[in-house]
């Protein structure tokens, strides 16, 4: 036998190249990454002036506000997960690319989360102080947010690629994602109360490592027959 004229180049260079793809990108438009951070900073910190300055208010609604900020931030970003793929033509040469789609939505998916919900997770220890939270809470919340970050990109990417192109598709793209956000949002908020009450918070952790396990072995497959349909 013949050796191949041409040979696929390695899954991980794929991989690796759709993400630095995303990240270059993002990077010279930084109104991507800046509006969801912002609108989470700016959400997150009106609430304890609205409140009060008592410790006790602040220690009951805190995780609370947190944890819907950062949902909602992450929404504001989804949307154009795969819209400018779609725009220029790219989307067609991820599709038509020798290399495994799942595998090519899965980088989209991570890029999304370096972009936008790593920032985020960054950031939520200054919005914490705000609420006086201690610091062993703090570092529960960044597990939790951690995990439900990358859980919301994951399943973001799936109702993205099911509404790209569509009109108004952003609403749409909400209405998809949130019945999959709900159990995040519960065991997030509530494992963080719990750690500021010096509760056990191991099982919300473990609940939320699971969940982020199963959509990364999921979500792409889904991501890659979403596409696939919104092609044709």
């Amino acid at each position: 036998m013949t050796e191949p004229d041409h040979i696929s180049p390695g899954l991980a260079r794929g991989f690796c190249a759709v993400i630095r793809r995303d990240i270059v990108l993002a990077w010279k438009r930084p109104g991507d990454v800046v509006n969801p951070l912002f609108f989470f900073a700016m959400v997150s910190s009106l609430f304890p002036l609205a409140i009060g300055p008592g410790a006790d208010e602040l220690a009951l609604t805190g995780p609370g506000v947190v944890w819907v900020a950062a949902l909602l931030a992450a929404l504001l970003s989804l949307n154009s997960l795969f819209l400018s793929d779609f725009e220029d033509g790219s989307l067609d040469q991820l599709l038509l690319s020798p290399q495994p789609l799942p595998l090519l939505a899965l980088g989209k998916a991570l890029a999304h989360w370096l972009i936008s919900g790593l920032p985020l997770v960054v950031v939520s220890p200054l919005v914490a102080i705000s609420f006086q939270m201690p610091a062993q809470t703090i570092n529960v919340m960044l597990i939790t947010l951690t995990f439900g970050t990358l859980s919301l990109s994951l399943l973001g990417s799936i109702g993205a690629a099911l509404t790209v192109g569509l009109h108004r598709g952003a609403a749409l793209l909400s209405l998809l994602i949130l019945p999959l956000a709900m159990p995040i949002l519960i065991f997030g908020a509530r494992t963080v109360a719990l750690a500021a009450a010096d509760d056990a918070v191991s099982a919300g952790i473990y609940f939320l490592a699971a969940y982020c396990m199963l959509a990364l072995t999921f979500a792409p497959f889904a991501t890659a027959a979403a596409l696939r349909i919104s092609n044709e």
